[in-house]
Formats: C-alpha cells, sequence, structure tokens
C-alpha cells in the first residue's frame, strides 16, 4: 500500500482502508511500498512539521529482517554513519541506534519476503534521526547485509506497542490522543 491518498498505478492507498479520514488529513512522512508499520496521519499542521522538519532530527526505530546473521561489526558502521548513494551523490548518514534483537511477534507479510533455504536471516533495530529516502534499506546493504523486510515501530515515543489489545494487522487504523501525540515532540 502506498502512503498516500493519491491513486498511482495498480496500487492500494490510504483511500482504499476501510475507515473515513477526515478531508485534511496527511501522511507524517511515507513507507516506500515495501516497507511496513507506523504511519502517523494528522491535519495537525503544527505536529506535521515539528516531525518532518529535518533539523528537529525526530527518533523513528525500525525493525530490519537483514541477509544474513549480523555482525557486532556492521552494527559497529550503522552507528558511526555509513555512505549511502541518494540521487548518484554521496551521503553520509547520521550516527544510529543499532542493536541486534530476536525475530519480532508481527503479522505475516503479504506478498511474503523471498527465502532462500540456506542464508541465514536476522533481525535488527535501528533508530535514527533523518529520513532519506530508503535510508534504513541502503545503509544496511552498505553495511553487507541487505534488508528483506521492514518494519517501522515507531515515531518519536510513539509505537506499534501502544495498540492496546490485539496487535496491529496491515491496514489497522487507530485514533491517538492529544496526549499521545504530545509524546511524539516531547
Amino acid at each position: 500500500m502506498l502512503s498516500q491518498f493519491t491513486r498511482e498505478g495498480d496500487h492500494l492507498t490510504l483511500a482504499d482502508l476501510d475507515f473515513a479520514f477526515p478531508k485534511d488529513i496527511y501522511p507524517v512522512g511515507r513507507l516506500d511500498a515495501d516497507s511496513e508499520g507506523l504511519l502517523l496521519l494528522t491535519n495537525d499542521n503544527f505536529l506535521k512539521t515539528k516531525v518532518l522538519d529535518p533539523k528537529n532530527r525526530h527518533s523513528k526505530t525500525y525493525y530490519a529482517q537483514v541477509e544474513g546473521i549480523i555482525t557486532e561489526e556492521a552494527c559497529a558502521m550503522l552507528r558511526t554513519g555509513v555512505q549511502i548513494s541518494l540521487n548518484g551523490k554521496k551521503h553520509l548518514t547520521l550516527p544510529a541506534k543499532v542493536s541486534p534483537i530476536e525475530e519480532p511477534l508481527l503479522p505475516e507479510r503479504n506478498p511474503p519476503i523471498r527465502f532462500r533455504q540456506n542464508i541465514p536471516v536476522s533481525w535488527v533495530s535501528i533508530s535514527i534521526g533523518e529520513g532519506k529516502n530508503r535510508q534504513v534499506r541502503r545503509m544496511t546493504a552498505a553495511a553487507g547485509f541487505p534488508t528483506l523486510r521492514l518494519v517501522r515501530w515507531s515515531i518519536g515515543k510513539i509505537s506499534l506497542a501502544d495498540k492496546i489489545g490485539d496487535f496491529p494487522k496491515p491496514g489497522d487504523v487507530w485514533e491517538v490522543t492529544a496526549k499521545d501525540v504530545r509524546r511524539v515532540y516531547d
């Protein structure tokens, strides 16, 4: 699903969700079509600006399933910043918080990621304060561990773990309170 309301080709969009969004709702940040996870939608221009403005460097945490068993050396590289290519130009990423994690309990992905029986996979938590196009995927690839599955787990202090009751499934929508929203920028 594309993280936008405007249709592009045959992709599903936010407009296809079973939820009556107000007309002035806007996604705060984007997820590419291959990624999944938390997406904030708001009509609060202050929040939108606060989260999107690069100078604020709000933390976003991703869980990445990578090809191979990630090493401490690769994690150290990601922690200090790696060189990635953006629009043909070299970019040194800002330091990230990185740690290997156990496989998180997530819903099945549709379509499933590619499976290769003889190549192990591992999971890593990566928190970044910038948001370049496909940045986490580019970072893990630069460290030698291509991303297979990418899930945005949190933005600021709002997390998929905040969902009360069942773990959210793809396409679930839930409203957060003003108090919850303040946790993004406090």
